[in-house]
């Protein structure tokens, strides 16, 4: 599950930071019921069919120490059942009437989503409603999904190079028990001690209107869902208030690097994470700034590093930036490259950091900031057509702990940053030293172009 939405996510998320034309994006209805649920509605009528989606806002950030991996589990629980449809009636019922769902757990919150022909919204939405506070946990189940993602855990990290490499980043760029250095699926140890009682205790704070997002997306309008809503989820009481762990930046400290050899590695890689603002900041100029910044250095084969690193230099046969603002807490801004053959890691380094370095002496050529601005803003149009982006952006930022207007004021933001913002944006952000070299290579240091 978790692997999906990480792709979808990505995806989405990048074209939503690409944002549309309109000083509207998704154009949303929103209201909240009286236990607290907030609702969103995004019209789309082109085909009859709905998706639903259901954010909790708690992730793996919210776990207690020595407990991480428990949000993960409880999702795998969700399909299990309740007293009202037992024993995975939920998938078999959405199958049988020509549905799909999923679901994901990521650090600042948890989500499930069904799509469906618009009759049967209410059957997606009676479902979701009843397991919101009626999941039936049992031991035989906790332990099964608990030897599942084990084994998932082993797949992804374990067995995974590029796994265990982020992981070490994470740890390296939030030290100590930063919520933020842990991983999603948790540690083995914590994911066996993982008891029943935890598992109750967790859903019964956390899952509950208050605490959640309600998000339908497709061939409805706001009063068939607000009707529904009413009917399904307004008569759910709340819970014990949510507490969410406090997700600050970590101190000032040197850079650091790590390293990782593995016999498995083919293609040796090398990136650079610096510590960011994210949405939950208070200058939004400064976001736009980064936005466009990523889109300068890595918006795709027209980007700065591409056509330095790859075209020009001949050096890497891949060199971006990626920028994800969308957290509860600390962001980060990304560069990497993969070298070509007989190319160091070491030189791909210097080579993107003489390109940011130039960036910062030297700004815009004549006309280049209209141009990235126009290609950002034109981008988005398709993903404001299609049925789930919205959803998934929408819902996305309200988890989080962010606005509608951080979504819909986007374009506004971009088209008033100007090239100074730019530049000092990127020059705080290259000398902030909170900041982690990575080197991924194949278990001889020296060969296949390692450094």
């Amino acid at each position: 599950m978790n692997k999906l939405f990480s792709m979808m996510l990505t995806a989405l998320i990048t074209l939503w930071l690409a944002g549309p034309a309109a000083a509207e994006v998704f154009s949303p209805t929103v209201f909240k019921l009286d236990n607290g649920l907030q609702v969103v509605v995004i019209e789309k009528h082109r085909s009859p069919v709905v998706t639903q989606m259901l954010w909790y806002k708690v992730g793996a950030s919210d776990e207690p120490t020595g407990k991480t991996g428990m949000a993960h589990l409880l999702e795998h629980l969700m399909f299990k059942g309740t007293q009202k449809f037992p024993d995975g009636e939920f998938s078999a019922m959405l199958a049988r009437h020509g549905g799909n769902e999923n679901a994901f757990t990521a650090l600042d919150y948890t989500g499930y989503h069904q799509t469906v022909s618009r009759d049967r919204l209410e059957m997606v939405m009676e479902l979701e409603a009843d397991r919101m506070r009626n999941l039936v946990l049992r031991s035989g189940d906790i332990n099964t999904e608990r030897e599942v993602i084990l084994e998932e855990r082993r797949q992804r990290i374990g067995n995974n190079p590029s796994g265990e490499l982020r992981l070490q980043i994470d740890q390296a760029l939030f030290p100590g028990d930063h919520a933020y250095g842990r991983p999603v699926i948790g540690w083995e140890a914590d994911i066996v001690s993982i008891t029943k009682q935890d598992l109750e205790a967790f859903y019964q704070q956390h899952y509950s209107p208050a605490n959640a997002v309600l998000v339908v997306a497709g061939d409805v309008t706001p009063g068939e869902v607000k009707a529904l809503a009413e009917k399904y989820y307004a008569p759910i009481k709340n819970g014990a208030a949510p507490i969410h762990a406090a997700l600050p930046f970590p101190k000032k400290g040197k850079p650091s690097s790590v390293v990782l050899n593995d016999a498995r590695v083919r293609q040796p890689s090398w990136n650079l994470s610096i510590l960011a603002p994210s949405m939950s900041s208070d200058d939004k100029r400064e976001i736009a700034a980064l936005e466009v910044l990523d889109e300068v250095m890595g918006g795709g084969t027209t980007s700065r590093l591409y056509r330095a690193l790859v075209v020009e230099q001949g050096i890497a046969v891949a060199a971006g930036a990626r920028y994800a603002s969308g957290a509860r807490g600390p962001g980060r801004f990304l560069f990497y490259a993969s070298p070509k053959p007989g190319v160091s890691l070491d030189a791909l380094q210097s080579a993107t950091a003489q390109e940011v370095e130039k960036f910062i002496e030297q700004g815009f050529v004549t006309g280049e900031l209209a141009r990235v601005k126009k290609r950002m803003l034109a981008s988005a149009v398709y993903v404001r057509d299609e049925l789930k982006s919205g959803a998934w952006a929408l819902g996305g930022a309200l988890a989080a702990g962010h606005s509608v207007m951080d979504v819909e004021g986007w374009p506004e933001r971009i088209r008033t940053v100007t090239g100074e913002d730019i530049k000092k944006a990127a020059r705080k952000l290259w000398r902030d030293p909170r900041r982690v070299s990575a080197k991924l290579l194949p278990a001889e240091p020296n060969s296949g172009g390692g450094g």
